[in-house]
């Protein structure tokens, strides 16, 4: 599966750190959020033994991809 946007992109320093839970990405646009989202999925796809990463350029967007065992990732809109 992937979920895409065409966001302002996360810097390559702070893409490992996106899955760790309260973390938000330091930006100038004062999104809110509690830095949760992504932690829960990260821990519920471990749980079933997938794979979860992320694909991100800044000023373009970024792609979060999981894959589970015995499945492929299409590029599919």
């Amino acid at each position: 599966m992937c979920v895409s946007d065409t966001g302002i992109g996360i810097p390559a320093e702070q893409q490992e750190r996106i899955f760790e839970r309260f973390y938000r990405v330091p930006n100038d646009n004062m999104q809110l959020g509690t830095g949760l989202g992504l932690a829960i999925v990260a821990e519920q796809v471990a749980q079933l033994d997938g794979k979860i990463a992320v694909d991100s350029k800044l000023g373009f967007g970024t792609t979060i991809k999981i894959k589970f065992k015995g499945t492929s990732v299409s590029n599919r809109v």
